[in-house]
C-alpha cells in the first residue's frame, strides 16, 4: 500500500484539532466525530482522500482526546466514562492548588502507556490470540470478581475508637451504592430510546447525563454546600511524585488498559477500575497523584490496544474502531502498515502531550481570578443545559437523579469508585 506522507501529515493534523475540540468539550466524544467522518468518506474519497486517511483522522482524534479530556474532569467536574474517577483525585489536587500539576502527572500517564504499551503490544498479542476464546467465554465472571475486590478493600474512613468491625459498616454502603447507581444505570440504558436531543450529533449518549451526575454535578454540589474556595493555584515546574510510584502507576494503568481493550462490551471505564485496584490505598497526596498517572496511563492503553485487537482477532472495541473497521479491512494491511499507524500514535501522543500541559497550565493561571462559587454554579448551569440539549428531558431527569446518588459516596466516606456501579451492572447482567 502507497502511503502519501503530505496526506498522512494532514489526516494527523485534522484528527488532532478534533481531539482538541472533543477533549476540551464536554458532551462530545471521539465517536461522534468518527460517526460524522464514516458518512462523509464517499465525498472525502472524491477529492482523493482514501478511506485510510480517515482511519488516520479518526485515530488521531482517539489518542488525543486521551490526553486533553483531563482539563474539563479536573478544572470543571464535568467527565465523561474514561475519566469519571479521575475527578476525585484531580478535585482534591485543584482544592490543594495543584490544578496544573494533577494536568501534568495526567499526561505523563498517558505519555507513559504509550510507551508501556507498545512493549506490551507483541507478548499481549501472542497471549490474547491463544486464550481469547476463554476469556471471551468467562467475562461475566471476571467481571464480578473485580466488583467482589472493590468492595472488599474498601474501608471507609479510619477513625481512632470506631472498633475493629467499623470497615463491615462501609462496606454495606459500598454494596448499597453499587446497587443502586447500578438499578439507575438499568432503567437508564432500559429506556434511552426516550432521549430526544434538541440538538442532534452523532447518537445521543445516556452516559452524558449519568456520570455528569454521579460524578461531576455531585462534587460541584457539596463544593457549593461546603462553600469552598479554590485556593491560588501553584505554577507547576515538574512531578512532586516519586520515579517509582510514577512508574508503578504507568504499567499497572497500561496493562489494565490493555486486558480490557480484549474484551467485548467493556470499556475503558472498566480499566480505570482495575487500575484503581491495583494502586496501593493510601489516603495521601501521593496516592492521589499515582491513581491520577494509572488512570490516564489505562485511557491512552485502551485506545493504543483496540488498534491492536482489531488488527490481531478482528474485532473491534470502541466506537473508533467500529468506524475504522467500517472504512477499511484492517486484516488485509501489511504489517508495515501497522507499523506506520503505530508511528503516528506515538507522534500524536508527543503533540498531546505538551499541548495538554500548555492548557492545564494556562487554565490554572486563569482560575486564581475567579470566585469559585460562581464558577460552581455556572458549570452546574453549563451542565443541566449539556445534557438538555443533548438528550432532552429523559436525560435531565436522569442527570438529577444521579447528581444526589453521587453525593452518598462523600458522605458516607467511602470511595466513588463504586458508583461505578451504574455502567458495570448491566454490563454483568448482559453477560450472564
Amino acid at each position: 500500500m502507497e502511503i502519501s506522507l503530505t496526506l498522512l501529515l494532514i489526516s494527523i493534523l485534522l484528527g488532532f484539532i478534533l481531539g482538541i475540540i472533543s477533549g476540551l468539550t464536554p458532551g462530545i466524544h471521539v465517536n461522534n466525530f468518527a460517526l460524522i467522518l464514516v458518512a462523509l468518506s464517499s465525498f472525502f474519497a472524491s477529492i482523493g482522500f482514501a478511506p485510510f486517511y480517515i482511519a488516520v483522522v479518526i485515530l488521531s482524534n482517539s489518542i488525543a482526546h486521551t490526553f486533553l479530556d483531563i482539563i474539563p474532569s479536573v478544572f470543571l467536574g464535568a467527565p465523561e466514562a474514561d475519566t469519571a474517577l479521575a475527578v476525585l483525585p484531580g478535585h482534591a489536587l485543584l482544592m490543594e492548588g495543584r490544578g496544573s500539576e494533577a494536568v501534568r502527572l495526567s499526561a505523563l500517564g498517558s505519555a507513559g502507556a504509550v510507551v508501556v504499551s507498545l512493549i506490551l503490544a507483541i507478548p499481549m498479542a501472542f497471549f490474547f490470540q491463544n486464550i481469547y476464546g476463554m476469556i471471551n467465554a468467562y467475562i461475566g465472571l471476571i467481571l464480578i470478581l473485580i466488583v467482589v475486590v472493590m468492595i472488599a478493600t474498601e474501608n471507609g474512613e479510619v477513625v481512632e475508637g470506631q472498633g475493629s468491625l467499623v470497615h463491615l459498616k462501609f462496606k454495606m454502603y459500598a454494596i448499597l451504592l453499587f446497587f443502586i447507581s447500578g438499578m439507575l444505570g438499568i432503567f437508564a440504558f432500559d429506556n434511552a430510546a426516550l432521549m430526544q436531543p434538541l440538538v442532534k450529533f452523532g447518537e445521543p449518549s445516556i452516559l452524558l447525563p449519568l456520570l455528569s451526575g454521579l460524578f461531576g454535578a455531585s462534587m460541584l454540589v457539596i463544593s457549593l454546600m461546603t462553600k469552598s474556595e479554590i485556593p491560588p493555584q501553584q505554577k507547576a515546574c515538574g512531578f512532586a511524585l516519586a520515579q517509582k510510584k510514577i512508574v508503578r502507576g504507568m504499567v499497572t494503568g497500561s496493562a489494565a488498559g490493555s486486558f480490557v481493550a480484549w474484551l467485548p462490551g467493556v470499556s475503558s471505564t472498566v480499566g480505570t477500575i482495575i487500575a484503581r485496584l491495583l494502586v496501593r490505598e493510601e489516603k495521601d497526596a501521593e496516592s492521589s497523584k499515582e491513581f491520577m498517572v494509572s488512570i490516564s496511563s489505562a485511557n491512552t492503553s485502551n485506545a493504543v490496544f483496540s488498534l491492536v485487537a482489531l488488527y490481531i482477532i478482528g474485532k473491534a472495541r470502541s466506537g473508533a474502531m467500529v468506524s475504522i473497521d467500517k472504512l477499511v479491512n484492517i486484516n488485509e494491511w501489511d504489517f508495515s502498515v501497522i507499523v506506520v499507524l503505530l508511528i503516528v500514535i506515538v507522534y500524536v501522543s508527543v503533540i498531546s502531550y505538551y499541548t495538554t500541559i500548555y492548557l492545564g497550565d494556562k487554565i490554572s493561571g486563569y482560575l486564581s481570578h475567579i470566585n469559585y462559587s460562581k464558577l460552581c454554579a455556572a458549570v452546574l448551569f453549563g451542565l443541566s443545559v449539556m445534557v438538555f440539549m443533548f438528550t432532552g428531558w429523559f436525560g435531565l431527569i436522569i442527570f438529577l437523579i444521579s447528581t444526589p446518588v453521587g453525593m452518598v459516596a462523600s458522605y458516607a466516606k467511602i470511595r466513588k469508585t463504586h458508583a461505578m456501579g451504574v455502567i458495570m451492572l448491566p454490563v454483568i447482567l448482559y453477560f450472564l
